[in-house]
């Protein structure tokens, strides 16, 4: 994987069906998130392909949100989303591992992504790209052991 895509796993001690039910339930994100404080479905979406849902992040210095569209809604197997149509996609993956169930979830920096930061921050557009990196590489490893927790009612 190149710098702007990350990914890490978990086997989490449940079935596909009851991991997917908690992870496409983004209203739920802020529980485990380092960042994320808390999501919510626009416009009485819900976790199906082209729902929005918006995001409010705080990294300690700044609050922020974003608005974020389901690309992936595959129950059981795959649930993905697009922040800023396009700019980044995050996603989490199932799949039956010894134990229970294998989740991956993955984050990748889109060129959509890499063109709208420069727009948006010009010279400190690489900065600001190596911040969304880190917290991403750093979040994810987070994220998963709370989900794990979670899942398995610890």
């Amino acid at each position: 994987m190149s710098d702007l895509q990350f990914s890490d796993s978990v086997v989490v001690n449940t079935d596909a069906d009851s991991l997917y039910a908690l992870v496409s339930d983004v209203t739920r994100i802020g529980e485990w998130s380092p960042q994320c404080r808390a999501c919510w479905w626009d416009e009485g979406g819900g976790p199906t392909v082209g729902s929005y849902f918006t995001g409010r992040n705080d990294d300690g210095k700044r609050t922020w949100e974003t608005r974020s569209r389901v690309v992936a809604a595959d129950a059981g197997r795959e649930f993905a989303w697009v922040v800023n149509d396009g700019w980044v996609r995050w996603g989490f993956t199932l799949e039956p591992a010894d134990g229970g169930t294998r989740l991956t979830e993955s984050w990748s920096f889109e060129p959509m992504g890499i063109e709208g930061f420069r727009g948006r921050y010009g010279d400190k557009a690489d900065e600001q790209i190596a911040v969304r990196t880190a917290a991403a590489k750093a979040g994810i490893p987070v994220t998963l052991a709370a989900i794990k927790r979670t899942a398995e009612g610890g």
